[in-house]
């Protein structure tokens, strides 16, 4: 009987130190690592008005399909996005609320990069651009829709004989082959397939419209059509502002988007052997009924909140994720502000790689497309990460 009692004790004394052992953290490449962290102990964490996050939240973690293939979704996190959208369907949600959802579902950890106690933080935006629907002598350069024949490769895709780096290919008779690359394209490949669906003055904006994955193009007649990342050549990514710094002995701290459209504008020549560098082609997609008031769709397939939706690395970071933010950026005029706040990841970019890499969605226009060329900043990021027990 005493042998009894004692294996019941140490049943029960197995399973409380079961239930109260720390949550799983996220799965991270070699050399990172995420340091569990209690909300309490973030700065600024009571603060924040955890409802904004929370309304995007409860949209949902990604359309579907989204528009760009991510991370898979865990199901907790599934979960716990779809009990936000009926959180918030049933009425207001006060400021306590808010931030006990997410401290009751989530369990927190500061994210550090290999060699590194913070992670990097660049910014984007919409840019807006006059255009035309049909070619002309002041609109000759072409957005191009999706061909057909791009394949986007997927996760597990094998492709033998392909180049392992290549993210799409075109799809032959004679089997998948690489796409043609930026040059081909500017050179006439996809002449003749009817793919043309707007024209900008100069290469220089469709090259700022392609960073951005996004845009608005204003015609002459005052409407504005929007645009949407459609899918890519699969050739890799180069950055055309760490080229020209290199070339020009200019601190790559200097180097803002601005100093780089600039130097580009002021020469057609040296503009198009510099852009071609990078070989990667982005193909639009027209988004009609997106409102005038709405951001831009991101990765996810959801419409992106000025300084509430971040770009994550997609073979890390699943859409939808809640992370915080803690970095010291530029206000675009001149200043420094402090921002430190809850974000959704919501995009993904070919040039966002690594645990604690972020781009930070500025807002839409030229004013924020100033202020976010000037976002080159270590920062501080903590994930929530969902709790097994998700409702």
């Amino acid at each position: 009987m005493t042998r009894g009692l004692g294996r019941l004790a140490l049943v029960a004394a197995m399973l409380s130190a079961a239930m109260t052992q720390a949550p799983a953290g996220p799965s991270l490449p070699p050399g990172a690592r995420a340091d569990s962290v209690s909300p309490g102990a973030i700065p600024g964490w009571r603060d924040d008005d955890h409802r904004i996050a929370l309304a995007i939240f409860a949209a949902g973690c990604a359309a579907d399909p989204p528009l760009r293939q991510g991370a898979p979704i865990p199901a907790a996190l599934a979960g716990i996005c779809a009990e936000a959208g009926r959180l918030t369907a049933r009425g207001p949600v006060d400021r306590t609320a808010a931030r006990r959802f997410f401290e009751e579902r989530f369990s927190f950890w500061r994210i550090r990069p290999s060699g590194a106690e913070r992670g990097f933080m660049t910014g984007y935006f919409e840019p807006e651009f006059e255009g035309s629907l049909t070619r002309s002598a002041q609109f000759p350069t072409p957005l191009y829709a999706r061909p057909a024949d791009l394949v986007t490769r997927l996760a597990g895709d094998a492709w033998p004989g392909l180049e392992p780096d290549l993210s799409a290919a075109r799809r032959t008779s004679r089997g998948l082959e690489p796409y043609p690359d930026r040059a081909a394209i500017e050179s006439g490949a996809l002449d003749g397939q009817g793919l043309e669906i707007a024209w900008l003055r100069d290469p220089v904006d469709r090259f700022v419209l392609q960073v951005q994955g996004s845009g608005r193009v204003r015609l002459q007649d005052g409407r504005v059509v929007r645009l949407v990342y459609s899918g890519r050549n699969g050739h890799a990514y180069t950055s055309l502002g760490r080229v020209l710094s290199e070339r020009e002995n200019i601190p790559p701290a200097e180097m803002t988007m601005d100093k780089l459209v600039a130097r580009l504008k002021a020469d057609a020549g040296f503009a198009r052997d510099l852009i071609r560098l990078n070989r990667s082609f982005v193909f639009f997609a027209r988004k009609d009924d997106l409102p005038a008031a709405s951001g831009p769709i991101g990765g996810a397939g959801l419409a992106l909140t000025p300084l509430r939706s971040i770009a994550v690395d997609r073979a890390i970071w699943p859409y939808g994720l809640p992370a915080w933010i803690d970095a010291t950026i530029p206000t675009g005029s001149g200043d420094m502000e402090r921002l430190s706040r809850l974000m959704i990841a919501q995009d993904t970019g070919s040039a966002i790689v690594g645990p604690s890499r972020v781009d930070l969605f500025v807002g839409s226009g030229q004013a924020a497309g100033h202020r976010a060329g000037l976002v080159r900043h270590s920062f501080d990021f903590t994930v929530l990460w969902p709790r097994a027990e998700a409702r």
